[in-house]
């Protein structure tokens, strides 16, 4: 039953078909603009000097910005997380995988 239909359809229970049940709030989701989650996101973070020196602080910061973006990120994303998580370094993983960040075209996706 959708919002506006509550209190104007009868309704009961899909198991024993009694009509005393009540309304059952299900999760809210909030609109927010990019900027407002990737702010958002960024003050969780401010005050991380050296951040890059800590693997498993930049995964956690990588995941959250991540989460903000509302978007399906590349399987490729997932990966490098997965591996700071780990403990590896962002040299250690770029070594690892030398064709990160370039496109099918085979150009620099930082170029773009």
């Amino acid at each position: 039953m959708t919002f506006n239909e509550y209190g104007k359809k009868t309704v009961s229970c899909v198991h024993c078909q009694s009509e005393n049940v009540r309304r059952r709030m299900t999760r809210v989701r909030i609109a927010r603009s990019d900027a407002s989650r990737l702010e958002s996101a960024a003050d969780d973070f401010s005050g991380m000097e050296g951040i890059e020196d800590d693997p498993k602080a930049l995964a956690r910061m990588m995941r959250k910005m991540g989460g903000e973006m509302g978007e399906d990120l590349p399987a490729e994303f997932n990966d490098v997380v997965d591996r700071l998580e780990a403990g590896q370094s962002p040299e250690e993983i770029e070594s690892a995988l030398p064709d990160l960040g370039i496109d099918e075209s085979g150009a620099d996706s930082d170029d773009a």
